[in-house]
């Protein structure tokens, strides 16, 4: 009897350890290699995360980002864009002293690459846009301008901006090409430069001071000129015109950097480039 009880525990005790065994033997899993599941969009980083954002960008954009802000921000909804337009040069020197800009659009490549060059930027700067120059005059034309030659005869008002400002520099070549074209006097440069009446703070209140009559004529960009119905353009020979190419650039302090990068590629991108169109934009060269 002994013996046979012994044995049944024996038994008993087998069984119980191969039910353990059993138990912490593991089940099949997939490898713990396997990557994790990405949401469709995520891994290209074309998803912006909604973020507010202050744009610094010339004065010559203002239609243009109006529109891109509204298609931008139905597109991110919870994103903000908060605009400021004003000269290149003069929104250039408030980033420097910190301004609080997440992204600048420049009317020229100078003034974005300073703010590369002084380690101010994120990456280097892109060009999203080009432009070209005409004249302007009042719609009544009353000082009769009839070609760029005009702006050279004794009496006529010519408005301008500020030395800094892109467009003075566009302008500046712009005289310069014609004073060599044929049918322009020699002195065509220096009689430009003294007919100029008034400098403004930006290409902006230069087409302001024309479509108020206070000047007769002004040298801006093509897209003002389309801007505006209070405005008559004067054609500029293609051999001397001068294109205009803008740039923008990330401003490093910004806090939204990410989505700030994920604004300027849309707007260099193709719905931005047909936004910029709709405007009388070029593409960048």
């Amino acid at each position: 009897m002994h013996r046979i009880r012994s044995c049944a525990l024996l038994v008993i005790f087998l069984v119980g350890l191969a039910a353990c065994s059993a138990a912490a033997t593991p089940t099949s899993s997939a490898p713990s290699s396997a990557p994790p599941s990405v949401a469709p969009g995520d891994a290209a980083g074309s998803a912006a995360a909604p973020a507010s954002l202050t744009i610094y960008a010339a004065a010559s954009l203002k239609g243009a980002l109006d529109k891109a802000k509204a298609a931008w921000e139905t597109a991110h909804p919870g994103s903000k864009l908060t605009l400021a337009t004003d000269s290149s040069a003069a929104l250039e020197t408030q980033i420097e002293q910190g301004a609080p800009a997440d992204v600048f659009l420049s009317a020229d490549t100078t003034n974005p690459k300073k703010l590369v060059d002084h380690g101010l930027a994120t990456g280097a700067a892109i060009s999203f846009a080009g432009n070209k120059l005409t004249v302007i005059v009042p719609a009544a034309n009353p000082a009769g301008i009839k070609t760029p030659a005009d702006l050279a005869k004794k009496d006529v008002k010519v408005i301008a901006a500020g030395d800094a400002v892109p467009i003075t520099k566009y302008a500046t070549q712009l005289v310069a090409d014609l004073a060599g074209d044929s049918g322009y006097p020699s002195d065509f440069a220096a009689a430009y430069t003294a007919n100029i009446a008034s400098r403004e703070d930006d290409v902006r209140a230069v087409v302001a001071k024309i479509e108020l009559g206070e000047g007769d004529a002004a040298i801006v960009y093509v897209t003002d000129a389309m801007a505006s119905t209070k405005v008559v353009p004067i054609d500029v020979p293609a051999t001397a015109n001068v294109p205009a190419t803008y740039a923008g650039i990330v401003v490093k302090a910004s806090p939204n950097a990410s989505s700030a990068q994920a604004f300027l590629d849309w707007f260099a991108g193709s719905e931005g480039q047909a936004i910029l169109a709709g405007f009388g934009f070029l593409p960048p060269p």
